[in-house]
């Protein structure tokens, strides 16, 4: 009788951090290149790519209940898998709050913004990428620096575009629109930030 292969966790979580990267990417696009019709069409792009993270999620999450070994504490691959779906999750939400809010233009800064979201993202993919090798690596420690650091001009320029919003906007309706809009862009760069964290936090553990 054939042996079952094992699930390979490492890899579960990889593909979730690239799918969150990949959708990023893809909001970023549409930000330098804004229309309601793109927006309809990025939508349907990054959702399919949530869609896939949910089955990665799926399949990692059920491993861990049969499982009676794995390559780390299960609770610890639960936690980073549950904080890099959250990541894909909102970068669709964003998605779905622009066509819930009806926008059909930009703010300034608005793509330096998703910029910054791409970048923490393309840095929690390559340190997913590292982890597995983490005794050795040398760019896992940049990875978590350069993420922590976006995060940080992140909240500089979060707090610039808030107090720009309610001291140059005029329209009630957009200050709350916008509110909206830049406290979920700023929630997605948390949870990067939390992510590489979380890796840091493991490898201390494993070493």
């Amino acid at each position: 009788m054939a042996r079952k292969k094992s699930f390979d966790y490492f890899a579960a979580m990889e593909q979730l951090a690239t799918n969150g990267h990949l959708a990023a990417q893809r909001f970023s696009v549409l930000i330098h290149d804004y229309s309601e019709t793109a927006l309809a069409e990025a939508a349907a792009e990054i959702h399919a790519l949530e869609k896939e993270g949910d089955k990665v999620m799926a399949a990692l999450t059920n491993e861990l209940y049969d499982s009676f070994i794995t390559p780390i504490d299960r609770e610890d691959i639960l936690i980073i898998s549950e904080r890099l779906d959250d990541i894909l999750d909102g970068i669709m939400g964003l998605t779905y709050l622009f066509e819930n809010l009806v926008i059909t233009s930009l703010r300034p800064e608005t793509n330096r913004f998703a910029d910054m979201i791409t970048q923490a993202t393309q840095g929690v993919e390559t340190a997913l990428k590292e982890f597995p090798k983490f005794k050795n690596s040398k760019t896992l420690r940049k990875m978590i620096t350069d993420v922590n650091a976006i995060e940080s001009e992140a909240d500089l320029l979060y707090s610039q575009m808030k107090k720009a919003l309610f001291t140059d906007e005029t329209d009630v309706l957009e200050i709350i629109k916008w509110k909206d809009i830049y406290d979920r862009f700023e929630s997605i760069i948390n949870d990067t930030e939390d992510a590489v964290d979380i890796i840091d936090g493991m490898v201390i553990k494993n070493t």
